[in-house]
C-alpha cells in the first residue's frame, strides 16, 4: 500500500476535524439526540451512548 506524506496544513485540518467530531458526539449525548450516519450505503440513526 502506498504511503502518502501530509503537509503541515493537512495535519492541522485533520486534527481540527477530529476535535469537531468529538464535540459533535458530546453535544449529541448532552441533547440526547440521534446521530445520523451512512453505513453500508444506507442512512442509519444511532443513539449516542
Amino acid at each position: 500500500m502506498k504511503e502518502h506524506k501530509r503537509s503541515e496544513q493537512q495535519k492541522k485540518i485533520i486534527e481540527g476535524m477530529e476535535k469537531v467530531y468529538e464535540k459533535l458526539i458530546a453535544f449529541k449525548k448532552r441533547m440526547n439526540s440521534e446521530l445520523v450516519v451512512i453505513k453500508d450505503n444506507k442512512i442509519v440513526r444511532i443513539k449516542p451512548e
